[in-house]
């Protein structure tokens, strides 16, 4: 029996007689109606019994019963599922969200200085109160949006027909406009129209009609980007929609239909013929007389303000979130000063635009060694391509990832003085080779580095491990996919972003990881705080080591185009067949990365390498962001061949650099001086040939003798039987 039932059972009747004492007269006392009553009331009783011992899903269960067996189980379905719809709305679509405004509000990003550098968001202001508007406002937007409003429960069939025959008024009730631009998306769904119907229903019952038109009038569309009945009436009329005149009432209330086409700041024709019809509309609800409406002449605009800034920028558009995050809620427009630094992005701008870059695409990103951004280059143009080359673009970074493998190895225990064979690799089926076939015996770490061998960072990351150099990228702050096991992840074929790689090298710059790239200043830690969730740092000779690797790597490696006049560290980076350039590196307070490449992967032409045009915009930017006159980039030599088969090129050096001899000897161009390298015996040695004449590196020399005993003795103790 169901729940209703156990309330309005009846005990059955008794007979009208005596109790039957267990025998049947054969004679006439019990007539045939009285005796087919008995036999009714007693199989009714039989039928009762035998469907308690029914189940609901048994066919037996639903045959027999009466109507209202039937009505009371069906109202209460009715109920159980408009409780269930009731719930369902209270967490799909609180009501608190007709609170909010629909569209995120302008938000206004300064450079560190102040200086305006964009504005992205719509136009919004404070929610206005029904009691406080004069009744010529409340009544246009009733006229010509929902005539009814105050008599309906959220749907009036009325209106829905005086709309279809008259194409006055509109087809949506008011509320069920809110319901759809707060909780829906604008599909036109049976669905969504059912959803919206029912949200209707909902703020019906839980809002006053005067809350429902304030919400909905504080968060209409009005056209020109601006939402809400008082940023409207400010954008057009510059006045308080307290203050707002009939016509200039009549004028708004038109726009809502088709804000942007309607909007009088472009179309005011349009908004003019709108605005009769939204007047006869008044007269025709009994608002206004005839008389009043011939009075109402079309109102004047007043548009003080200007938008002079653009709506987004590469900078912009990827501090815009962390924007949103960092303003308050609420309608109010929000203004926030970034760490961007209006000069060193006019730098930026200097010299990647003067750069000859033919067809190729820049990026630049710039900032300090904790992170906060200070300049950033997307691309050669934002008009033409908003796709943001620092942030969004996942390139591979050659050669720069090395600085992961040789960090890996560092913090296992190596030291920069230590060897790695740099002989060609015949084993296995991945077998990179040297730029230009360069082989030798053995190099040091830091050799290594500055010449950027790839069997020699190969061989590294094979003997350190590459869970350790998947380690120690992710401790940098690397969240890109690397694979483990896969030899070429050290000459980075694992694609990533820019500014990914420069955070990374920002970390070694500040020896704290990781550094987070951030648009907004940050509040320095506390003693507690860094004490107990501060970043992580590398041990004095790790970075003392993984410095002096860098400096190596421009002062004398294949960096040098990028050589600054005080100290400088970096490295550079190109891909398979010259897809990608990049040379990524720090000085004072400054980390830099520089990307060059095509937008569809191909090879870049004039053979543009790491350690050419990218490493010259890197030395020009870091110029004159530190208040030295530098020398514009130039375009590279164009004689770099392709080698051919499965090589990571090496960053080719852009100036002279003439292979002698057997190869280890070496006649490089540097400022004006010829320096002569080589090696005796596998001491190697360096003799510069310029205007202070002969110079022998003698401190070079001597150390290199040293480390060549050093390794005399080792290969003597091994030779020595146990």
């Amino acid at each position: 029996m169901g729940v209703f039932d156990s309330f309005r059972r009846r005990p059955a009747p008794e007979f009208g007689g005596a109790r039957h004492r267990g025998y049947y007269a054969l004679h006439d006392g019990l007539d045939d109606d009285d005796w087919d009553a008995r036999l009714d009331r007693l199989e009714a009783a039989v039928g009762v019994h035998e469907r308690k011992h029914l189940r609901w899903w048994q066919r037996a269960y639903w045959q027999g019963h009466r109507k209202r067996w039937w009505a009371v189980r069906i109202v209460a379905a009715i109920m159980g599922l408009f409780i269930v719809l009731v719930a369902w709305l209270a967490i799909t679509a609180p009501l608190s969200k007709s609170l909010e405004p629909i569209a995120a509000p302008q938000v206004t990003l300064l450079a560190a200085d102040g200086t305006p550098i964009a504005r992205n968001g719509a136009v919004t202001d404070e929610p206005v109160k029904v009691a406080d508007l004069p009744p010529h406002v409340v009544e246009a937007f009733l006229a010509i949006e929902d005539r009814r409003f105050y008599d309906h429960w959220g749907i009036d069939p009325r209106g829905i027909a005086r709309a279809a025959f008259t194409g006055t008024g509109g087809g949506s009730t008011i509320t069920q406009q809110l319901a759809k631009f707060t909780f829906l998306t604008p599909e036109r769904t049976l669905t969504r129209k059912a959803r919206e119907a029912m949200i209707a229903f909902w703020l019906e019952a839980w809002l006053t009609k005067d809350e429902i038109l304030e919400r909905y009038l504080s968060n209409a569309y009005f056209g020109d980007n601006v939402y809400g009945l008082r940023a409207a009436s400010l954008h057009y009329f510059y006045r308080q929609p307290e203050k707002l005149r009939p016509n200039q009432a009549a004028m708004l209330a038109g726009l809502l239909q088709a804000p942007s086409a309607y909007a009088p700041t472009k179309h005011y024709a349009r908004a003019e013929k709108r605005m009769k019809l939204v007047v006869d509309s008044m007269v025709a609800a009994g608002f206004i007389t005839e008389a009043e409406a011939r009075a109402m002449t079309p109102p004047a605009l007043d548009v003080r303000t200007r938008n002079d800034l653009p709506t987004g920028t590469y900078f912009a558009d990827w501090a815009l979130p962390e924007a949103r995050e960092v303003a308050a809620g609420g309608y109010s427009r929000q203004t926030l000063t970034t760490t961007l630094d209006s000069r060193l992005q006019n730098v930026a701008r200097r010299v990647t635009q003067r750069a000859p870059l033919g067809k190729a695409q820049v990026a630049l990103v710039a900032m300090r060694p904790n992170g906060e951004v200070v300049a950033m280059i997307g691309g050669k143009d934002y008009e033409k391509s908003p796709f943001n080359r620092a942030t969004q673009a996942r390139r591979q970074p050659g050669s720069t990832f090395k600085l992961f493998v040789y960090l890996a190895a560092l913090r296992a225990g190596w030291s920069p003085d230590d060897l790695v064979s740099n002989l060609p690799i015949a084993e296995g089926s991945y077998r990179p080779k040297n730029s230009r076939e360069q082989y030798s015996q053995t190099l040091t770490l830091e050799d290594a580095f500055a010449q950027s061998s790839n069997v020699a960072a190969v061989r590294l990351l094979q003997e350190v491990g590459s869970e350790k150099v998947i380690a120690t990228a992710r401790d940098l702050g690397v969240t890109s996919p690397l694979v483990k096991g896969d030899p070429s992840m050290a000459l980075g074929t694992h694609t990533m972003t820019l500014m990914e790689l420069t955070a990374a090298y920002a970390a070694v710059a500040a020896n704290a990881y990781p550094v987070e790239p951030h648009a907004f200043a940050r509040p320095e830690p506390g003693f507690f705080e860094r004490l107990w969730d501060g970043p992580s740092s590398f041990s004095s000779s790790t970075h003392k080591g993984m410095e002096q690797m860098l400096r190596s790597a421009i002062n004398r490696g294949t960096g040098r185009a990028a050589i600054l006049s005080g100290p400088n560290f970096g490295k550079t980076g190109t891909t398979q067949d010259n897809r990608d350039a990049l040379f990524v590196g720090y000085a004072g307070d400054l980390v830099v990365g520089v990307w060059v490449g095509n937008d569809d992967n191909s090879p870049l032409g004039g053979g543009i390498s790491g350690g050419g045009l990218p490493a010259r915009i890197w030395r020009d930017f870091m110029n004159e962001a530190q208040g030295v006159k530098g020398t514009p980039a130039q375009a590279a030599p164009s004689d770099n061949d392709d080698p051919g088969g499965p090589i990571e090129p090496l960053d080719v050096p852009d100036i002279g650099d003439i292979p002698l001899g057997d190869g280890n000897s070496r006649l490089r161009v540097r400022d004006g001086s010829a320096i002569f390298t080589t090696e005796i015996d596998g001491v190697p040695f360096e003799i510069e040939l310029g205007n202070d004449g002969v110079v022998v590196d003698e401190a070079t020399i001597e150390a290199a003798r040293r480390r060549a005993e050093q390794e005399v003795r080792r290969r003597e103790e091994e030779a020595v039987p146990n």
